[in-house]
C-alpha cells in the first residue's frame, strides 16, 4: 500500500520498474509473502503485483494475500463480483490468504446481513482461499465478539506496535491476547506505525542511538522485531516503499533474533518518551461517562486527542466507531457532572472542544 511513485501526488502511478527491482530482492532474500487489497492505490495496487509478481515468478514461488472491500458491499452478491474482479486484476486462481477488510463494530452487522463470512467459507470449500480471517482496526471487546461468532477463521490481523501495544485507540496488546485465547495465528499490520517507529524524534533517538552505540541498526528494526518476537505472530507485514527498506528488512529478518529483555526495556523508554506530549492525562476509569446525560465517549475521545499529540495522525475512522452508540462531542451539555466525577480533575468541558476543532468541524468540512 505505500508503493513508490512516478507522481508523488497521485498514487495511481505507480513506479512499476522500481516495484519489480523490490519485489526481486525480497525474492532474492528468501522471502515470499505478499499483501494487498482492493482500494491500496485506489485500486492499482493488485495490477501492479499482477505485473512486478504473477506474471515474472511460478505461482508455487510466493503467497499471495487479499482483501475483500466490504465497506463497499451493499448486497449478498458483491462478493463475488468483488472476488472475481480481484482474481482478475492479481491474475491467479486463487488467494493463499483472504481477508474480510477492516472489520469493526461499525461494519459488522452489514458483513453478517449479507452473509460475509458464509462467503468466506464457501471459498475455502471451493479451494480459492486456503486460508480465511479478516483484517481488524478496533477496540478487544469487538474482536473477542467476532471470533466468538465466527471460529472458523484461521487467522486475524491486527496492527500490533511498541507504541499501540497499551494504547487505549489501538489495544495492540489487548487484541493480540484475544487473538491468542481464541487460538488464532496473528499477522500484523502497521509494526512501524505508518513510518512513525522509523523516523523517530530526536529525544527518542537518542535514547535509541546511547542503547546500541556505533552498531546503531535502523529504528524500524526495533519495531518490527518487536512484533515478530510475540509467540503468536505468523507474519509480519513493512509497507516498503524503496529498496533500500527491502534490504534493510530482510538483511535482519533473514537471520531473525527475538528482542532481548533490555531490548523490551529500550521499547518502553521510547513509548514513554513519545508519550510525554500527551495532551489529556485521562486514565479511562469513565466514571465521567456514568453522569454524562449525553452518555459521551469521553476517555476515548480523550484517547484519540492524545494520539494525535503524539504521532500528528487523525484516526477518523477510530471517531466514528467510538461515536456509533455514544454521544459526540458537540452534544456536550456542558453541564460540568462528568468534571465533578473526575479523580484526575480533568477539565473535560475544555478538552471535548480542543477536541471537537480537530475532529468534528473538519469531518463536516470534509463532508460538504
Amino acid at each position: 500500500m505505500r508503493l513508490p511513485l512516478i507522481d508523488p501526488d497521485d498514487p495511481k502511478r505507480i513506479d512499476l520498474d522500481q516495484v519489480c527491482r523490490m519485489v526481486d530482492l525480497y525474492m532474492e532474500g528468501g522471502f515470499c509473502y505478499f499483501d494487498t487489497a482492493y482500494p491500496y492505490h485506489e485500486g492499482h495496487s493488485e495490477e501492479a503485483l499482477r505485473q512486478c509478481l504473477v506474471e515474472r515468478y511460478p505461482r508455487e514461488r510466493f503467497l499471495l494475500a487479499d482483501k475483500m472491500p466490504v465497506f463497499l458491499v451493499k448486497a449478498k452478491e458483491d462478493y463475488e463480483r468483488f472476488f472475481t474482479e480481484q482474481l482478475r486484476r492479481c491474475g491467479v486462481s486463487h488467494f493463499d490468504v483472504y481477508l474480510l477488510h477492516n472489520l469493526g463494530r461499525d461494519r459488522y452487522p452489514d458483513v453478517e446481513r449479507f452473509g460475509g463470512f458464509d462467503f468466506l467459507r464457501r471459498l475455502k470449500e471451493r479451494g480459492l482461499a486456503r486460508n480465511i480471517g479478516f483484517s481488524f482496526h478496533d477496540d478487544a471487546k469487538t474482536l473477542d465478539r467476532i471470533l466468538t461468532d465466527h471460529p472458523e477463521v484461521d487467522v486475524v490481523q491486527l496492527q500490533i506496535n511498541y507504541l499501540d501495544w497499551n494504547g487505549a485507540v489501538v489495544q495492540s496488546g489487548r487484541c493480540y491476547d484475544v487473538a491468542t485465547r481464541h487460538g488464532k495465528q496473528v499477522i500484523v499490520m502497521e509494526p512501524v506505525k505508518g513510518g512513525q517507529l522509523a523516523n523517530l524524534p530526536d529525544a527518542a533517538m537518542q535514547l535509541f542511538t546511547d542503547f546500541y552505540g556505533s552498531a546503531t541498526p535502523s529504528p524500524a528494526s526495533l519495531a518490527i522485531r518487536f512484533a515478530a518476537s510475540l509467540d503468536n505472530v505468523k507474519i509480519v507485514l513493512s509497507g516498503m516503499s524503496t529498496p533500500e527498506q527491502v534490504a534493510d528488512n530482510t538483511a535482519y529478518m533473514g537471520e531473525f533474533i527475538p528482542l532481548s529483555d533490555d531490548e523490551y526495556e529500550l521499547t518502553g523508554k521510547i513509548e514513554r518518551e513519545l508519550k510525554r506530549s500527551i495532551k489529556v492525562p485521562c486514565t479511562g476509569c469513565r466514571y465521567c461517562m456514568e453522569v454524562c446525560p449525553k452518555n459521551i465517549a469521553i476517555p476515548d475521545y480523550f484517547g484519540l486527542l492524545n494520539l494525535h499529540a503524539v504521532t500528528g495522525n487523525k484516526t477518523n475512522m477510530y471517531y466514528q466507531r467510538y461515536s456509533m452508540n455514544h454521544g459526540k462531542a458537540s452534544d456536550c451539555l456542558k453541564c460540568g457532572l462528568c468534571e465533578t466525577n473526575c479523580p484526575q480533575h480533568i477539565p473535560i468541558r475544555e478538552m471535548l472542544e480542543s477536541f471537537k476543532a480537530l475532529y468534528e468541524i473538519q469531518i463536516t468540512a470534509v463532508n460538504k
